[in-house]
């Protein structure tokens, strides 16, 4: 039980929300507070030059949106917190999906005018399969928006998890006042564009205290009381094994961008969220206080430092402790690797570290020895299960708009496509080059960074294909035979393996039909080469 005081002392969740819900701001809100950053950053604004701390692609900068998980660090009241900002957009889903593989718990951001939104809806589906731990923070509660109780009945129903109200709003859009902590019985005053502090705090011993009605007004005095009468018969006092277990989400309300209502819920977050938990792998469950090392590759990214052209595959660490300079088992490589710069991050600053514990995420160097869902031990052979794949629904055939840059353009391909995002498939000798994603807005991103960050041109278009298939028979003829007559729907994955692209639902259930012998997959084995 080596590490236990490090292990005890880190938590590691991540952020998601909708797209404009506010979760880049509220992430910002929480660097402001762990002393991380000085100054928020404008995200949208072209007139402030100064932008998302989270957000350090060039496209999300332009585009308002994040498009790729960010990972920082930073203390708060001696815990160290490990923070996973995740893009909204719908698109970029798989990112997200995979981030949650990597944390402990979540902070779910939903926007009170809006409510409950598509995307909000599929990442609650994983937390619940999960059943990771969630926090609920209710954003832009100085914006005209539903009623507080509508709100909570709608997130309760429509995310088929039951909620428990921290704090209760005292108003909303602009008639808001503040905030009543119904746990520490206190209440925040709020004032527009200004940072709550310790002077708008105000303790209320007694919800009669004749300081609500100074303070409020006698007509939000009394409103106050009776909802806070009604919120505590209904609810009591939270059951934190409730919350670890996924049952109950624990509920804040505030706005971000004001900077207001986050306080309340970051000092509860380090009360209550769990510290690194234990994790299924393909031949047992490991824990934190493991001696040995072990954590696994959730993300890779490329170009991460455009002046250095580096390559940074993410590594959570679930085991153990993480040395620099130490050799480790690569499982899927069967070979020993070692890191002289392994990095923490700030987003884009990063930090070189001696060593890390379990729920840290530590940038590796990458010359592209890492997949996603590469485990990383001290010799022992196991990886760790449940990080997903998908198979691609959006398919478009690259073409070089400049064949002086064709080099360029295939070390751009390999790279981008092994962040996990899209996947890359030739045909014809590797003549004919095609991208598949989940979303269009892939598509956009790859283009960008392939002109941007490798010089290279190129137009995407559209091919009428379904789905691909990995395919696999134990009949090597028959595999032939299939690869003779389909020779136009054939292609091979990055590592080899024969894929078909369906053009439509039929002509795949056909396929199945006539060819009983042939396996046909929805995904590639991540782990395997």
């Amino acid at each position: 039980m080596k590490y236990n005081t490090e292990i005890s002392r880190r938590r590691t969740f991540a952020i998601i929300s909708h797209p404009d819900a506010g979760k880049t701001t509220l992430t910002e809100k929480f660097l402001l507070f762990g002393g991380a950053i000085q100054t928020a950053g404008a995200v949208k604004s072209n007139k402030i030059k100064k932008y998302a701390t989270s957000d350090f692609m060039d496209i999300e900068r332009q585009r308002g949106i994040s498009v790729a998980t960010s990972v920082m660090s930073f203390e708060y009241k001696n815990v160290l917190i490990n923070l996973l900002d995740t893009p909204g957009h719908k698109d970029f889903a798989e990112d997200t999906y995979r981030t949650l593989t990597a944390v402990d718990s979540v902070i779910l951001v939903i926007d009170s005018v809006n409510g409950v939104e598509e995307q909000t809806r599929r990442l609650m589906e994983v937390c619940r399969m999960r059943e990771t731990p969630v926090i609920v923070f209710i954003n832009k509660m100085d914006r005209d928006g539903k009623n507080r109780f509508d709100l909570i009945e709608e997130i309760e129903k429509e995310l088929k998890i039951s909620l428990h109200p921290m704090t209760w709003p005292i108003n909303s859009g602009k008639d808001f006042k503040g905030v009543y902590n119904l746990h520490s019985k206190n209440l925040v005053l709020f004032a527009a564009n200004t940072k709550a502090s310790d002077d708008d705090l105000i303790l209320v011993d007694d919800i009669s205290s004749t300081i609500l009605d100074q303070k409020l007004g006698e007509n939000d005095a009394k409103v106050m009381r009776e909802d806070v009468e009604l919120v505590d018969g209904v609810h009591g006092q939270l059951l934190i094994k409730d919350y670890l277990s996924g049952k109950v989400a624990p509920v804040f309300f505030g706005s971000a961008i004001n900077n207001f209502g986050v306080r309340e819920m970051l000092d509860t977050f380090i009360q209550i969220a769990p510290i690194p938990q234990c994790r299924e792998t393909s031949t047992r469950e490991v824990c934190p206080a493991e001696e040995k090392l072990s954590g696994f590759v959730f993300k890779i990214h490329a170009n991460l430092d455009p002046r250095h052209r580096d390559r940074i595959a993410f590594l959570r660490v679930c085991s153990g402790r993480f040395e620099r300079n130490k050799y480790f088992h690569h499982v899927r490589l069967d070979k020993d690797v070692r890191f002289s710069n392994p990095y923490t991050f700030l987003a884009r600053d990063k930090d070189i570290i001696e060593q890390a514990f379990p729920g840290d995420v530590v940038g590796l160097f990458d010359t592209g020895n890492f997949k996603i869902g590469d485990t990383l031990t001290e010799g022992e052979d196991f990886f760790f299960t449940g990080i997903p794949s998908f198979s691609p629904e959006i398919f478009k055939e690259v073409t070089n708009k400049d064949p002086m840059r064709t080099k360029q353009l295939e070390k751009g391909l390999l790279q981008l496509t092994d962040e996990g995002v899209a996947q890359l498939f030739t045909q014809f000798s590797g003549n004919k080059k095609i991208i598949g994603c989940v979303g269009e807005l892939q598509f956009e991103v790859i283009q960008y960074r392939l002109l941007h960050e490798y010089g290279a041109s190129v137009q995407l278009n559209a091919l009428p294909f379904y789905k691909a298939c990995w395919i696999t028979s134990s009949n090597m003829g028959k595999i032939e035979e299939f690869i003779r007559f389909k020779h136009a729907n054939i292609a091979e994955d990055k590592d080899g393996h024969l894929v078909y692209l369906a053009q439509s639902e039929w002509f795949l259930n056909t396929e199945k039909n006539n060819n009983p012998e042939i396996e046909f997959h929805f995904t590639s084995e991540i782990h395997k080469s």
